[in-house]
This record gives C-alpha cells, sequence and structure tokens, in this order.
C-alpha cells in the first residue's frame, strides 16, 4: 500500500496552515516582516566577536552572563541580554540558526513585541527555575547540584523551545509541538544537566501560559457564540495580505 498520499495530508494538515502564514506575511512585508528576527542575528553574531576579544570578555560576562548564585535583582536585569549570548562552549552558527528559523516564524506568526515577551518568558522560566532547583538540593527530581549555582546561564535555546511550543500550539500543530517536547525530556534522560531542565522548565512556563489563553478563548467563546477564537492571525506591526497599508 502506498502510504505516500496519506502522510503528504498529514503534513499538509501539520505544516500548510503554518507555511501559508509565513508566504503570505513574507509577501506582504518582505524583509520587514523579520526585524526583530535579524537583529537578534546580528546582535547575537557580534556579542560571538566581542566576547572572543580579550578587552571584550569582561563587559559582556559583566552585562549577559547569568548564575543561579547572583543575586536575584542582579540576575534579572542581566537575563534580557543573556538569550544573545552565546555559549562559549557550543557552535555559534546553532544559536544562530535556531534564532534564524524559529524567531523568524515566530515573528510572522506572533508579531515581534509577543516573540519577545514568549522568548524573555521562557528564558526567565529557566533561570528562575536554576535558583529553585539548587536551592532544593540533588535529593529531589527537581533540584539541582550545589555546582550549579555556578554554571554560567546564557543562550537563545530556552526561548527557542519556548517558541517552537507556543507556536505549534497557537496553529494546532500538535504533532511537531509534542516532538519538540519528546526531544526536550529525551534530552534530559541522557544527559541530565542545567541546560536541558531549564529547556523543560520553559516549556512548562509556556504550557502553562497557552493552557490560560486556551481558557480565555473558551469562556469569551461561550458568552459570544458567534465569535471565532483567533488563535494565530496576521502579526501586529503592519497590515496583513488582504488590508490596505
Amino acid at each position: 500500500m502506498n502510504r505516500l498520499p496519506a502522510l503528504r495530508r498529514a503534513a499538509v494538515r501539520e505544516w500548510g496552515p503554518l507555511f501559508t502564514a509565513v508566504r503570505q506575511r513574507l509577501a506582504a512585508r518582505g524583509v520587514r516582516a523579520l526585524a526583530l528576527t535579524l537583529t537578534a542575528v546580528a546582535l547575537t553574531a557580534v556579542i560571538q566577536v566581542t566576547q572572543n576579544q580579550a578587552w571584550g570578555y569582561g563587559p559582556v560576562r559583566n552585562l549577559g552572563a547569568v548564575r543561579a548564585e547572583d543575586p536575584l535583582p542582579l540576575a534579572l536585569l542581566r537575563t534580557p541580554l543573556s538569550l544573545f549570548v552565546p555559549a562559549l562552549d557550543l557552535p555559534v552558527w546553532g544559536a544562530l540558526a535556531q534564532i534564524l528559523l524559529v524567531f523568524g516564524v515566530a515573528e510572522v506568526c506572533l508579531g515581534r513585541w509577543r516573540t519577545l515577551a514568549v522568548a524573555y518568558g521562557a528564558t526567565l522560566a529557566g533561570t528562575l527555575y536554576a535558583r529553585v532547583g539548587v536551592a532544593l538540593g540533588p535529593g529531589t527530581f527537581p533540584g539541582l547540584p550545589a555546582s550549579d549555582a555556578q554554571v554560567v546561564d546564557t543562550g537563545p535555546s530556552a526561548a527557542v523551545v519556548g517558541l517552537a511550543v507556543y507556536v505549534c500550539h497557537q496553529r494546532r500543530a500538535w504533532f511537531t509541538g509534542a516532538l519538540v517536547v519528546l526531544a526536550m525530556v529525551v534530552e534530559v534522560l541522557v544527559k541530565d544537566n542545567l541546560a536541558g531542565r531549564e529547556h523543560l522548565a520553559a516549556i512548562a512556563a509556556v504550557l502553562v501560559v497557552c493552557g490560560v489563553r486556551e481558557w480565555l478563548g473558551r469562556r469569551r467563546g461561550a458568552r459570544n457564540p458567534g465569535t471565532a477564537v483567533r488563535t494565530c492571525g496576521p502579526a501586529e506591526g503592519g497590515p496583513g495580505p488582504g488590508r490596505r497599508r
């Protein structure tokens, strides 16, 4: 039996709405639809070059390096920039590719401000989890060893994972979203470290937000039966494909 038609239909159901939204948005606004994404890629590249210079390593650490042992106000101030500070022990092209792909799709679907909010919220969830995990200690599953308090926590991975799950929920791409979650669970099972745990914390935070939005949408739908709940329309910041400038 030829399963290709069935697989094709499944792929269209899963990714068709997302692909259509991205294509229409890019056709309508061009590169302007990716202003945030391109800025984030450029900022990450500049920070990578800077932190690899003798004169730049210290300032980047002081402005964007977050540790669980840092005072909370200082960590909160550093967290926004830490999102764009690539990890020194990982290839920078991986971070740039993640930002370009996931931030790009999210910016087209959600708009730049919601994309920033979800990215920062996911990163912040991971940062706060690290503090709670160290406080709990290694005796429980959420707990972390005391040595993790000194681990420098930077990079876009938590934001990327959170955005991927959020967009999958908005576009009802359930299979893809489940794959993202499963991949992060497997990551922790294979290599249980701070980064993997923070990815799970980011996913948990985003799922809570998605659940609340779904509940509020259903309540609005119950009050106004004729009003459809919009899950992911044209991003803010410009006209959609069918609107005049």
